[in-house]
């Protein structure tokens, strides 16, 4: 940690280290190496939410020197780019999902509600008509289970991921030798 910005080094013994070695796709537009993505991920984990991240790779002088060092700090924010896009739509997907759960829930759930004192007054007010009552209004609760754990926590991790995302795509680049 430096000033305001935190500072990720990753040491390789040659720039092909870092990228995924089956992604057919051109140098500046390839996936990082699925190790070196989370070792990237894991230290920014670690740095405080206000200060800016710099990640420095260092590998040997002959490949810091070469004209591929900007092609691999444009990789590098490329795919945190991607990442950012891909929680995004994760997100918008869960969400979605969300909705249409909910769409299903609420009337469930209504006519549980509308249906508990409806159940009392046709069988009686005894055992057998409490727990006729109650059990609707818990199926009408349960229905709605999951859209509520959608709203209330399942989309804070991926909206977190998503900043840490947007973070290290910003993030200064650069390549020295060591």
């Amino acid at each position: 940690m430096e000033g305001e910005s935190y500072t990720i080094i990753v040491k390789v013994d040659c720039a092909a280290r870092l990228f995924n070695s089956l992604d057919p796709t051109p140098f500046r537009e390839r996936d990082l190496d699925p190790d070196a993505e989370r070792f990237i991920v894991e230290w920014a984990q670690e740095a405080p939410g206000s200060v800016q991240l710099k990640i420095v790779v260092q590998m040997p002088s002959q490949e810091a020197a070469g004209e591929s060092v900007a092609a691999i700090c444009q990789a590098i924010q490329h795919n945190f780019a991607e990442r950012v896009a891909h929680a995004s739509r994760e997100l918008r997907e869960l969400l979605r999902e969300g909705r249409r759960e909910l769409v299903v829930g609420l009337p469930i759930l209504a006519l549980s509600i509308a249906a508990s004192p409806l159940i009392i007054h046709a069988v009686g007010s005894d055992t057998l008509g409490r727990v006729l009552s109650e059990s609707l209004l818990i199926f009408g609760w349960v229905a709605n289970w999951r859209p509520l754990e959608i709203f209330l926590y399942d989309w804070w991790s991926i909206a977190l991921r998503r900043r840490l995302y947007q973070r290290l795509a910003k993030a200064d680049v650069s390549v020295v030798a060591a």
